[in-house]
């Protein structure tokens, strides 16, 4: 059972490489989660908590990945909130 603040933390910095989202609020209360958005547009957003599984879940129950692909799961996430992927080093 992974930690699921220690997930968050690690999807919030694969988030980061996106250079379209941003990230607008983080909570560690129960449950903890992330909530991001699209920063051109003001209905382009998203929460995302991470399940005892280790699954990142959005707030209306699509998986974006587990914590096994941290980069795969904020990948999924740029593309739902229509985001450019994240240049590839």
């Amino acid at each position: 059972m992974p930690d699921t603040l220690a997930c968050l933390e690690r999807f919030v910095s694969a988030v980061r490489q996106h250079a379209d989202l941003s990230v607008r609020r983080i909570s560690f209360g129960d449950p903890a989660y992330v909530y991001v958005r699209n920063r051109f547009s003001n209905t382009l957003a998203e929460t995302v908590t991470c399940s005892p599984d280790g699954g990142f879940i959005t707030s209306w129950g699509y998986r974006l990945g587990s914590s096994e692909n941290i980069d795969g799961a904020a990948a999924r996430l740029a593309f739902l909130l229509a985001a450019m992927p994240a240049p590839r080093v």
